[in-house]
């Protein structure tokens, strides 16, 4: 099971060894008028995991619906012709039912209810059980003959919080020796491993190997790695997976995935990123990884990540996708291809030929190109790489204001299957010719949410280029409301991304919804500030160690063009809003804003810059963009300029009306960091207040608590933005 949904799930009361109470299916929500709407948000069906039969006829996929009232979700599986013509739900009972894969034959379909692996017949009938496992199956992946089955379940582990006495079964306290203790929003307590089972011919599957049997290390990795960080060979003899093999401080700090391979026969395991006998340089944890010897040794040891393997059809080849440098979570993402005869690897998608990121992909048919997904001036788009191995030619096959968000093959068709979305529509299925033209139209398969998108007027979204205080020019998208009146002022609002390296791409978002603001009367200004990809590399890393320079700068440039040269932004009403860095970003601005906007509201952001870089479970992150340990005496000049422009350092200028938002099982950035701006705000006396959420991480996931997260958002902007 992919692990966001995991915890999604869990999050939800639907834990994959909990069965729903209800079959909450497909909502016929009527709407009251045709603006959007939370409850408008929560209705909608939620699409993910689609797989093409071999033939390439048919298509299953996973829905999501949601239930407010019973503050829940629902998976269910559906099947659909690839015309969508003929569409179907296979689900039959009020569990959740996720993670559907064909056979390879075409003749069944495998999927995982109340934590166990199942089969049915492609019309959902003839369901059978075929595991009987004491422990929960989180995913799985069929090997290519049919005979065999990967199989991810957790098991215990205490390398960095101690097993408490059998004598104190009811104890729940926890002795803590080492990093990395909690991770995301769980104490780490069990690692998933992958175990390799026969298929009997009966169908059924038995406990399996563990094929990292006696290592202390998770594969996938955690937080949201699933079963597209394994992959079997075409053979199925053999297993790639994604590790980082390190523990506690090591692993808390380190980027350092590498793919291995698994011999099922002999049970052996090799390491195909590093060279045998390979040894790390020693590390000082308490400085930037960038300039240490790790990140500069002679040849390509591979240390950053690399996760992802998929092996070409012909056998012949295995491609992942690999980032350069330990430490770097927002490295260029290239792609690497490998020959499993001579072991040579060529980096077949880099800066070279596509200076952005690959972020999804798979290989042609004929295993002579590579289809992937990556992002250019804020749309991700599908590209394909062909001449591989010399040329490395990269064309792009898709054009248009959206963005695709995965990619495989159409079983034997010569088409793509995608998933696509937009700042104005969620996810729905796809299928893309290939031809001899560079573009082609996409086909649609599915319209999940026709019913609902039916009774909506949608907003406008427009892209505009601004100069910025460097003389460079960065992409803003502007998003106008519902009824647009050109003649009308409109109280605006600066969106911060997160990140802080992610793009302000078409993205949709069942929070972060630009469609549901522009609803509320709002014009938003989303701009693709430096430290984003998509505008090349030096764009993208120009943040690093400048949190608060040029970036900021950029937000600025971008809310002051609109307020200068756009009549319908009402200058005398504006506000910023983010999440993440985004929320950092938001913090820093209130006490550099200078009188530009009326309001703020900041989630999960960090305020404190000190506390964050010991308090964060991700080491890695502030090790690279701080450069030094607070405590340091040594420190870079970098280091000392990020300490002393932390947000809290600037409360003292701090003026303007602000909303803080926090999860308390938070631990990338603690609830400490929201408290504490909520805190300072109070005692200088500005109108403030807290949205606590005692049992959420980084995001919001319950049905309830995001139409609370809706409300309390907006009728903080319509206090200070909208009442006269």
């Amino acid at each position: 099971m992919n692990k966001t949904l995991v915890m999604a799930m869990a999050l939800l009361g639907a834990t994959p060894c909990a069965a729903q109470k209800v079959n909450i299916g497909k909502s016929n929500i009527q709407l009251k008028s045709d603006l959007m709407t939370p409850e408008a948000l929560w209705a909608m069906g939620r699409i993910g995991s689609p797989m093409a039969s071999p033939d390439g006829r048919s298509i299953v996929y996973q829905v999501g619906y949601y239930s407010v009232a019973e503050n829940r979700g629902h998976q269910v599986i559906c099947v659909t012709s690839a015309d969508g013509k003929q569409n179907r739900q296979l689900t039959t009972s009020a569990d959740n039912e996720t993670d559907p894969a064909w056979s390879p034959d075409g003749k069944r379909i495998f999927f995982l209810t109340n934590s166990q692996l199942w089969s049915m017949a492609p019309d959902g009938s003839d369901r059978r059980q075929l595991t009987h496992d004491a422990t929960d199956i989180e995913g799985f992946k069929l090997s290519p003959d049919g005979k065999k089955v990967v199989l991810v379940k957790s098991i215990p582990y205490h390398g960095s919080i101690k097993k408490n006495p059998d004598d104190l079964p009811k104890a729940t306290g926890r002795l803590v020796t080492d990093m990395n203790y909690r991770h995301w929003d769980h104490y780490v307590e069990s690692i998933p491993h992958p175990f390799v089972a026969d298929i009997a011919a009966d169908g059924t599957v038995g406990e399996g190997t563990d094929i990292l049997k006696g290592e202390p290390y998770e594969s996938p990795m955690a937080p949201f790695g699933g079963v597209e960080q394994l992959d079997w060979s075409i053979d199925s003899k053999t297993i790639a997976y994604t590790c980082r093999k390190k523990e506690g401080v090591a692993y808390a700090n380190s980027t350092d995935a590498d793919i291995y391979l698994y011999d099922t026969q002999t049970g052996s395991t090799r390491n195909i990123c590093k060279p045998e006998g390979y040894k790390e340089p020693a590390i000082d944890y308490t400085k930037s990884l960038a300039q240490q010897a790790v990140n500069h040794q002679q040849g390509d040891m591979m240390v950053g990540y690399d996760v992802n393997p998929r092996f070409s059809p012909d056998g012949q080849y295995i491609a992942w996708q690999s980032m350069r440098r330990d430490g770097y979570e927002s490295d260029l993402n290239r792609l690497c291809v490998m020959s499993l005869k001579t072991g040579k690897k060529t980096y077949v998608v880099d800066s070279k030929n596509f200076d952005s990121n690959v972020d999804d992909y798979c290989w042609s048919a004929d295993s002579k190109s590579i289809f992937f997904i990556g992002v250019w001036h804020a749309t991700e788009m599908v590209y394909q790489v062909s001449k591989l191995f010399s040329q490395n030619t990269v064309t792009k096959l898709t054009d248009g204001v959206f963005d695709y968000g995965s990619v495989q093959l159409l079983g034997r068709q010569a088409k793509l299957l995608l998933t696509r979305h937009s700042m104005l529509h969620p996810d729905d299925i796809y299928t893309l010719a290939l031809g001899s033209k560079k573009t082609a139209e996409p086909f649609q398969v599915t319209d999940e949410n026709a019913h609902i998108f039916k009774q909506l007027a949608l907003p406008t979204v427009e892209q505009r280029w601004v100069p910025t205080t460097d003389g460079k020019k960065e992409l803003v998208w502007i998003i106008l409301p519902p009824h647009f009146d050109a003649n009308k002022k409109y109280p605006t609002l600066l969106y911060c991304e997160g990140g802080p390296q992610s793009p302000v791409s078409q993205f949709w978002s069942y929070r972060w919804n630009f469609s549901i603001m522009a609803a509320h009367g709002y014009v938003i200004v989303a701009p693709n500030r430096r430290g984003l990809p998509g505008f090349g590399s030096e764009w993208n890393e120009e943040i690093s160690g400048d949190w608060t320079g040029q970036c900021m700068n950029d937000y600025l440039s971008a809310i002051d063009d609109a307020a200068n040269n756009l009549p319908y932004v009402d200058r005398d009403r504006m506000g910023a809003v983010g999440a993440s860095f985004g929320g950092f970003s938001v913090y820093y601005l209130a006490g550099h804003h200078n009188k530009r906007f009326k309001c703020f509201i900041a989630h999960d952001g960090a305020f404190n810059l000190e506390s964050m870089y010991t308090d964060t479970e991700e080491g890695w992150f502030s090790n690279w963009e701080y450069d030094d340990a607070y405590w340091n005496k040594d420190q870079t000049d970098r280091a000392r300029k990020t300490y002393a422009n932390s947000p809290h350092k600037a409360v003292d200028n701090w003026d303007t009306p602000i909303l803080c938002i926090h999860g308390e099982k938070d631990y990338r950035i603690n609830a400490n960091q929201g408290m504490g701006a909520f805190n300072a705000a109070r005692m200088k006396g500005i109108p403030a207040e807290l949205l606590i959420f005692p049992d959420e991480n980084h995001w919001v996931l319950k049905p309830q608590n995001g139409i609370l997260w809706q409300r309390t958002f907006f009728n903080w902007l319509d206090r200070w933005l909208k009442q006269k």
